[in-house]
């Protein structure tokens, strides 16, 4: 399936989670045989023969996809987590979401200095998550190759940001609006 086709099969939920957001729902394309499949394979793609050494999913839809991933690209994969999950020493970074604060956490000793990142997440909207991440991931001496995702809302900014922060922008496909 090409990322049009694969486009079809994502969800969208008007007003959620309030009035006037297109929420674009990835599990319909995730729980699709053939679409998940596609999807792992077209977001690999990009970096099959890269030099990454490590997969970093970002909690929840990320440790589905950055998994698979990490499994074709023949590396390992670190959990990026909301705070509390994560039951060996923790670094934690803060972000801003449309509604308050939340905390990201990683393992202390999952990234190893100098080795370099891929991070996965299904969704880029205003790039906050994805700050967070590359933070820790930062802080602990990794270098991010790049990230990439299923959906980008572009309009929203956050693949803009993802370049301003000099990690290249990889997604399947585009929505536009919010």
């Amino acid at each position: 399936m090409n990322n049009d086709e694969l486009k079809t099969l994502v969800r969208t939920i008007p007003d959620y989670p309030k009035p006037g957001i297109m929420f674009r729902d990835v599990t319909t394309l995730i729980s699709h045989g053939e679409g998940l499949r596609a999807t792992i394979k077209n977001m690999t793609e990009p970096f099959v023969g890269k030099e990454i050494d490590v997969v970093v999913g970002i909690e929840a839809r990320g440790f589905i996809l950055g998994g698979s991933i990490a499994e074709k690209l023949g590396v390992g994969f670190v959990p990026v987590r909301k705070k509390g999950k994560l039951p060996f020493e923790t670094i934690s970074q803060t972000y801003e979401l449309e509604y308050g604060t939340d905390e990201l956490e990683i393992h202390t000793d999952s990234i190893q200095q100098g080795e370099k990142v891929l991070i996965v997440d299904d969704l880029i909207a205003t790039g906050g998550t994805l700050e967070a991440a590359g933070k820790l991931v930062k802080q602990l001496g990794g270098q991010i190759i790049a990230a990439a995702f299923i959906v980008d809302l572009p309009d929203i900014g956050g693949s803009k940001k993802c370049e301003q922060l000099g990690i290249p922008c990889h997604a399947l496909m585009d929505f536009e609006g919010d």
